[in-house]
């Protein structure tokens, strides 16, 4: 690991451990990474697995081979200074060797699904993964180590989701991660809840319409907040509106930057 890299993982830890609120928009390939990092306030990129996966003609849940995934996120990577989290889904069958492979690419944190494993079973795949880091000698990797309990609730009671995913965020802190990612609608109270379980600054979140505003998420001790997918549906809903105006006798929108 190169010292830049090395400076590099320091300061994202650094800039999750900071009152202040992360904010990362995710980014699915080199133009909209430089895009993304280009714009003033952008501290650190986060890639979308998702998005990655449909700009590759694969759908989403690790369909797409880890090989094309580490290609795409080093594009990533080299595309920028800034520090860069890859999402990694749930580690596509060896979580400690796509670390390794990810940080072989310049990564120095990821997203790693628990896919609502056995709690014990999911805790020990985070203290793999970062025992690997450590081994890989980047000690301050930033494992956003993610429950999906809220995404696959389905009916089951939200109170009853809430104390899952409390218990399986401190597992996870208790295994080494430095963060954990509870992504869905939550409200405030959700929020507090899990801010008040895990601690100020343990805590990530993904922004979805309808979710609490950014500041009240800063207020409240949220480490970070990511956008996932959306970031990629808001650019391809763009596309879509032009050729529909496009196809109404219109044309390309004023106001459009040369970015590319």
């Amino acid at each position: 690991m190169s010292s830049s890299q090395s400076d590099r993982a320091r300061e994202l830890l650094r800039l999750h451990r900071e009152p202040a609120l992360l904010t990362v928009v995710n980014v699915w390939d080199a133009i909209t990474a430089k895009v993304v990092a280009d714009i003033p306030g952008t501290k650190a990129l986060a890639t979308a697995s998702h998005s990655i996966a449909a700009s590759r003609g694969y759908p989403d849940g690790e369909k797409i081979p880890v090989a094309e995934m580490i290609a795409e996120v080093k594009n990533i990577v080299d595309a920028t200074d800034l520090p860069v989290t890859a999402d990694l889904e749930g580690g596509y069958g060896d979580a400690a060797d796509t670390i390794r492979r990810a940080i072989a690419v310049g990564v120095v944190g990821a997203n790693l699904e628990d896919q609502v494993k056995p709690v014990a079973e999911a805790a020990a795949q985070v203290a793999a993964v970062i025992a690997a880091a450590e081994a890989e000698g980047v000690p301050d990797f930033v494992l956003n180590a993610r429950t999906d309990v809220f995404v696959r609730a389905g009916d089951r009671d939200p109170a009853e989701v809430l104390a899952d995913a409390i218990e399986r965020g401190r597992a996870y802190l208790d295994a080494g991660a430095p963060v954990v990612f509870v992504p869905g609608k939550l409200d405030l109270d959700q929020v507090t809840a899990l801010v008040d379980a895990v601690g100020p600054q343990r805590l990530t979140l993904i922004g979805l319409p309808g979710t609490p505003a950014l500041s009240d998420l800063e207020r409240l001790g949220v480490a970070r907040v990511s956008f996932g997918p959306l970031s990629q549906r808001v650019a391809l809903t763009a596309l879509a509106e032009l050729v529909e105006s496009v196809h109404q006798g219109g044309g390309v929108p004023e106001g459009t930057r040369p970015l590319n």
